[in-house]
């Protein structure tokens, strides 16, 4: 479904709901589960921010699933519909085989040094601007690059909340 209000939302089954919102944090069903008993939510604001605090809640090691079932920006195989639509608004489906190899090269580089793919949120990002950040953000520690992470995690999921759910 897309053009939810709110109000559709609070009165869907709990299995529904759920899977109206599975994908609003990339793979991660427990998301929404997590706040089936805090309906009814009176705006959007007030889902996105149930939401936002169930994950920052959550244990680290649920944080790093999170993070880790975030697909490698650049690689189609295997990804949401959401991540498809925001990967192609970025330009990132077509990719010169020069500039995929190098999208490549960085996911690796960063990937082995923190052990979660790249995340950002890319709508209507340029290639050269996902490639820049990459390159900047490869050489934060790792508590700092977690960190960014969930927030550009939160980022995608606000982004997808408001795509879904009209106000």
């Amino acid at each position: 479904m897309t053009d939810l209000t709110i109000d559709d939302l609070n009165r869907l089954d709990e299995e529904v709901f759920v899977d109206e919102l599975d994908d609003v944090y990339e793979h991660s069903p427990w998301v929404p589960e997590q706040v089936l008993p805090e309906r009814p939510f009176d705006s959007l604001v007030a889902l996105r921010e149930a939401m936002r605090s169930a994950v920052d809640e959550a244990s680290r090691e649920t944080k790093l699933e999170l993070l880790r079932s975030h697909p490698d920006l650049g690689d189609q195989t295997g990804i949401t519909e959401s991540s498809e639509k925001e990967q192609a608004s970025a330009g990132l489906d077509r990719l010169s085989p020069e500039t995929y190899e190098a999208f490549q090269r960085l996911n690796d580089r960063y990937r082995g040094a923190f052990g979660f793919p790249f995340i950002m949120a890319v709508k209507n990002e340029s290639p050269k601007a996902i490639k820049d950040a990459m390159e900047t953000r490869v050489e934060q520690t790792e508590s700092e690059e977690f960190r960014t992470a969930i927030e550009e995690v939160h980022t995608i999921a606000r982004i997808r909340l408001e795509e879904r759910v009209s106000t």
